[in-house]
C-alpha cells in the first residue's frame, strides 16, 4: 500500500473500517460477534482491545449504522485525517488493507493463493486466535508468570523449532508453545514437532493457553503438558506427495 502504519494508526483504520462496514466487515474477517473482533483485533496489533472499541465509536456518528457514537465528542486530528484519507475506500480494498495489518507476509500469501489451490475454509478470525492474537497476548502477559520474571523473551515463532518463545536467564531457559481458543475451553493439538520438544525439555517445556476471546481473553498454563492432568491422543493422517521429475 505503500504506506507504514504504528499500531496506534492500526487500531484507528480499524475502528474506521469496522464503523464504516459494520457486520459486514464482521462477517468478511469471520467474528461471531463484536466483542470478540476487538479482543482479538486488539491483541493481533498490541493494543488493547478497548481502544479498538473507542476509534470505532469515535467513528460511528459519521456512517450509517444503528450505534449512536460519540456525537458530542469532536474527531481528535489524528483520526479526522485517517477519515479524510481512507473513508472512500470500497468494502474490498479496505478489507485488503486490514488483511494486511492481520497477515504476516499477506502479499506472498495472495500470491500463493494464486497458484496455488488453498484451503479458504479457515477465517481470519480463527487464525488469529488460535496464533498471532494468543501470542502478542502472551508477549504481554508472559512476565505475569512467576517462573519468567526476569527472563529474557526471544520470539521463535518462524523457526519451526516446535515452540513459539524461548526465555532464557543466564544458562536457565524455558521454551513455551502458545495456544489459542474462542472460548474457555476446546480442543488443543500438538504438532508432532511439538510433541516431541515437550516430551524432551520436560518442566522447561510450558504449555500457555489463551482462552475466552469470544468475551474476555485469560490464560492458564502448564509445565512438563505431557506429564499433567491432560492426556494426549495421536491422530494420524495420511497425505499423498505428488512430484515432477525430469534428468539433465
Amino acid at each position: 500500500m505503500g504506506h507504514f502504519f504504528s499500531n496506534r494508526d492500526k487500531a484507528i483504520l480499524i475502528g474506521l473500517y469496522l464503523s464504516k462496514f459494520d457486520a459486514d466487515s464482521l462477517s468478511e474477517l469471520g467474528f461471531d460477534g463484536i466483542t470478540q473482533a476487538f479482543n482479538t483485533l486488539g491483541y493481533s496489533i498490541g493494543v488493547k482491545p478497548a481502544s479498538i472499541k473507542n476509534y470505532r465509536d469515535e467513528f460511528d456518528p459519521y456512517f450509517s449504522n444503528p450505534r449512536k457514537g460519540w456525537h458530542k465528542r469532536t474527531l481528535r486530528d489524528n483520526c479526522k485525517k485517517f477519515l479524510d484519507d481512507f473513508s472512500s475506500l470500497n468494502f474490498s480494498d479496505f478489507t485488503e488493507l486490514i488483511k494486511s495489518f492481520l497477515i504476516h507476509d499477506y502479499e506472498i500469501e495472495k500470491f500463493i493463493e494464486k497458484i496455488e489451490r488453498k484451503d479458504k475454509s479457515e477465517s481470519v478470525a480463527k487464525r488469529l486466535i488460535t496464533g498471532k492474537s494468543a501470542e502478542e497476548y502472551f508477549k504481554i502477559h508472559y512476565s505475569t508468570v512467576n517462573q519468567f520474571k526476569n527472563y529474557e523473551l526471544k520470539d521463535t515463532t518462524n523457526l519451526a523449532c516446535g515452540f513459539d518463545f524461548k526465555l532464557s536467564q543466564n544458562t536457565n531457559f524455558y521454551c513455551v508453545e502458545v495456544k489459542g481458543l474462542n472460548l474457555n475451553a476446546g480442543n488443543i493439538l500438538l504438532t508432532e514437532k511439538e510433541f516431541f520438544a515437550a516430551n524432551e525439555l520436560k518442566q522447561r517445556y510450558c504449555l500457555f493457553v489463551v482462552m475466552n476471546f469470544a468475551e474476555k481473553p485469560a490464560h492458564q498454563f502448564l509445565f512438563d503438558p505431557l506429564n499433567s492432568r491432560l492426556t494426549f491422543k495421536k491422530t494420524e493422517r495420511k497425505i499423498t506427495l505428488i512430484n515432477y521429475s525430469t534428468s539433465l
